[in-house]
C-alpha cells in the first residue's frame, strides 16, 4: 500500500500576501481559492509536484514551518526563476567533510548534493535540492 503525502498546511499571517508570493514570485499553481463565512481555503502546488500547500491564517504560528523540501533537476534554473520573481534566495551550497556548509555547487553535481534556501514573507523556510537524475 502506498502512502502519499499530498498536502501540507502552512500557517501565515496574511493569506493574500502569501498567495501572491507563492503564485507571482515562486510560480506555484493556484488550485483552489474558496471562501465561506469565516473560512478560506487557498491551495497551491509547486510546478510538477504531487504535494500541495494550503495557506491557513494563523498569526500565532505564522512562519513556524521550516525545512520544507523541493527537489529540482537543475538548481541553477530554479534559482533563476526565484530571483526573477524577486525572491531572496541563497546562493547554491553543499556540505563538505564533517558536514560543514560550503559555498558553491556539489563538486560531483550528484543527486541531493547542491542546495538553495529561501523564506516566505512570514518566515516559513524552504530548501531546494538538486537531483539531476530526475531531468
Amino acid at each position: 500500500m502506498d502512502w502519499k503525502l499530498e498536502l501540507i498546511i502552512m500557517p501565515v499571517a496574511d493569506i493574500d500576501r502569501a498567495k501572491a508570493f507563492y503564485t507571482e514570485r515562486c510560480g506555484f499553481v493556484m488550485d483552489v481559492d474558496f471562501s465561506a463565512d469565516d473560512f478560506r481555503i487557498v491551495q497551491l502546488t509547486p510546478p510538477g509536484s504531487a504535494c500541495s500547500i494550503t495557506l491557513m491564517r494563523n498569526e500565532e504560528k505564522a512562519g513556524t514551518l521550516d525545512g520544507l523540501h523541493i527537489v529540482v533537476p537543475d538548481i541553477d534554473e530554479a534559482r533563476e526563476t526565484l530571483v526573477k520573481g524577486g525572491v531572496d534566495v541563497s546562493e547554491p551550497y553543499h556540505f563538505g567533510e564533517g558536514g560543514a556548509r560550503v559555498d558553491g555547487h556539489d563538486p560531483k553535481r550528484g543527486d541531493y548534493g547542491t542546495y538553495l534556501e529561501f523564506r516566505d514573507p512570514d518566515g516559513n523556510g524552504w530548501l531546494i535540492q538538486e537531483v539531476p537524475s530526475r531531468a
